[in-house]
């Protein structure tokens, strides 16, 4: 008997089949260095400025054009997995980004950095859209809530763990140590990448006019959105924004009227629980990722700690994000995702608050305990929110409702982090930016509980 079916399966685990486990435990290995890739390098770009002699604003492009490439490879994650195969399209994923990476460790300047940056983007944009996709085929449906929760774990602490990990590095190594650490993580996920099943499907053809519609609208819309922390009536926001929604316009349209498959069918957002749950994940962006601008940056400019002191302090949103994820996922089974997801957000919101009253001389273990109870939310979110999308899908349909749910989340967490730099920005100058932010970001959070009431609750078979 093997080691995998011999042990006794952790409590997050119970309810999985076990061949669904091993899919599962795969797919953890392959996020672990995406997800971490995509903040340990933004605590490491005023030390690049001054290693690889470049203003901020150029070396900006180095997370910039990591996130772009990453938009561009998301559509083409689904047609790629149905034409040649999800293992496939995974294992590339995983090779893209691990070529990346040492090119990235290699890297002789500025631009060469940028460039192979841009390659790590293409690859994470591979397989961060398979992740459910994968998921759903391996469980058929059973315990998904239990399944998403389990693989939840780098995506719910990588946002935490990347800043922390980058600062241990920082503080002993050199920057190309950042992207070395990948190596040993991609290899495991290389050689774990074969418990995931192939599904090919043949005769598959690529939508290439729904390639230059999608690709470009996102680029364009995430660009403008990147560029909102000077100002929204900027012409770098604006024309990149209005460019995008036109372009974004016309693939819609151009999915709804083609006789052949689109590259993402829009269709799919007819169904309820698509749709709720793809808002639903655009407000978990914004309530992760957006949040995750303001929280160092108010350890570091308010209370004067170093960059590795702000990352700690923020352990304790990591420890409850992993806490609860298990039972979130318990609790989508058997309840449905609704109240659940309800619950989460109202949590993220209230334990947002107390933020937007601290200063300079509040006390540290409230904020840590705060910060606790805010992470015991965030973990409770992601495993109803995402597994509502595919309760009751046909299998046909889970690439496409990957991909959609995938850009919703990444356009969320764009616009969240806009939004609150600009909100930031323009209360500095009364003192006012960071308790004006946060309160901004906990009613966007109490805004996600409303919209999560759309949410199906009937329990997932």
């Amino acid at each position: 008997m093997s080691t995998e079916t011999a042990r006794v399966p952790s409590p997050s685990e119970q309810g999985i089949p076990p061949q669904a486990r091993r899919v599962a435990w795969a797919v953890i290995a392959g996020l672990v260095a995406p997800v971490l890739d995509m903040t340990i390098v933004t605590i490491a770009l005023t030390g690049l400025s001054r290693d690889l002699h470049a203003p901020l604003s150029t070396v900006q492009w180095v997370s910039t054009g990591y996130l772009l490439a990453l938009a561009v490879a998301v559509p083409l994650a689904g047609w790629t997995a149905t034409r040649f195969g999800s293992r496939a399209a995974w294992t590339a994923g995983l090779g893209l980004f691990f070529a990346g990476s040492v090119a990235c460790a290699a890297s002789w300047n500025i631009g060469s950095l940028i460039a192979f940056r841009v390659l790590q983007g293409l690859g994470a944009g591979l397989i961060m859209p398979l992740m459910t996709s994968i998921l759903v085929a391996a469980s058929g449906g059973v315990a998904l809530g239990r399944m998403v929760a389990m693989v939840s774990l780098p995506t719910a602490l990588g946002p935490i763990l990347g800043p922390v990990v980058g600062g241990v590095i920082l503080n002993w190594l050199n920057w190309r140590w950042l992207f070395l650490v990948n190596v040993p993580l991609c290899i495991l996920a290389l050689i774990l990448a074969r418990r995931i099943p192939s599904d090919k499907t043949a005769g598959t053809r690529l939508d290439v006019p729904g390639l230059l519609l999608l690709a470009p609208g996102l680029i364009a819309l995430l660009l403008g959105l990147s560029n909102a922390h000077n100002g929204i009536g900027r012409a770098d926001v604006v024309v990149p924004v209005v460019i995008g929604a036109v372009l974004l316009a016309g693939f819609t349209w151009h999915a709804l009227r083609t006789s052949g498959r689109p590259l993402v069918n829009v269709r799919e957002l007819r169904r309820r629980s698509v749709t709720a749950s793809s808002v639903g994940l655009c407000f978990f962006g914004i309530a992760s990722a957006g949040v995750m601008l303001l929280m160092p940056l108010y350890f570091q400019q308010v209370r004067g700690d170093s960059v590795l002191q702000a990352a700690l302090l923020l352990i304790p949103q990591g420890v409850g994000a992993l806490a609860t994820r298990s039972l979130a996922g318990r609790l989508t089974d058997t309840i449905g995702a609704r109240w659940v997801a309800v619950t989460g957000f109202a949590v993220v919101a209230l334990a947002t608050v107390p933020f937007a009253f601290a200063g300079a001389h509040t006390n540290t273990i409230w904020l840590m305990v705060v910060l606790l109870v805010r992470g015991f939310g965030l973990g409770t979110l992601l495993s109803p929110v995402m597994a509502a999308g595919f309760m009751g899908l046909p299998g046909a349909a889970r690439h496409d409702v990957s991909m959609l749910t995938r850009a919703f989340q990444q356009v969320g967490g764009s616009f969240g982090t806009a939004l609150l730099a600009v909100v930031l920005t323009a209360g500095m100058g009364a003192g006012t930016g960071f308790s004006d932010a946060f309160w901004w970001a906990s009613a966007l959070a109490a805004a996600g509980a409303v919209a999560a009431l759309l949410l199906p609750d009937a329990r997932a078979e």
